[in-house]
């Protein structure tokens, strides 16, 4: 997609003339996260480039039609081999991802009878405080874990609130001069 956006804004308005050329290439492109072109995880082969038809190289100037035709045939008996490892590949790639996404990833737990704050959004917030309208809300008393990183709340009048909330729109409320632990958390 980078290529097409690229190629596309440098042409300006001839756009549709450049757009199968830009297309070519990306299908016979090798791509990081499965190791292959899109065009041989279908057909088995590697592409003919346009390059190589006005400047023939060995495996141009040597097809033939009776030639080609085994040859597809032969690449499409095979062809499950490399979309296997491809898919292989794949996951090991996902993973990877994962990993290095979820490195500085901190897991935050809250637990029955917590005290937190509750995000507001754009729908409640007060339009008339404009920029100095308050970011969050509350406190409110965590009543129920409904599962992983849900919770249930309710008001500190015991009155349950509507739907359960996800951790990323809470954060941890402290009470001073209880006897409360006292832990910060970057936001």
């Amino acid at each position: 997609m980078k290529n097409l956006k690229r190629r596309l804004e440098e042409i300006g308005g001839n756009w549709a003339d450049e757009l199968i050329f830009v297309l070519w290439s990306d299908r016979t492109t090798l791509k990081v996260a499965t190791g292959q072109t899109p065009f041989r995880l279908v057909y088995g082969a590697e592409a003919v480039i346009p390059s190589e038809v006005q400047v023939p190289t060995h495996r141009y100037a040597n097809a033939t039609e009776e030639r080609n035709q085994v040859e597809m045939a032969s690449s499409l008996d095979t062809i499950d081999e490399p979309r296997t490892s491809t898919q292989i590949r794949m996951a090991t790639y996902k993973q990877t991802a994962a990993k290095s996404y979820n490195k500085n990833l901190r897991l935050r737990t809250l637990q029955v009878g917590d005290l937190v704050l509750r995000k507001v959004f754009l729908n409640t917030k007060n339009q008339s405080a404009g920029k100095f309208a308050y970011n969050w809300e509350g406190p409110y008393r965590i009543e129920g874990i409904v599962g992983n990183g849900a919770y249930k709340l309710e008001t500190m009048d015991g009155e349950a609130v509507p739907r359960s909330w996800n951790i990323i729109h809470l954060k941890k409320y402290y009470v001073r001069g209880s006897r409360c632990r006292t832990q910060k958390f970057h936001l």
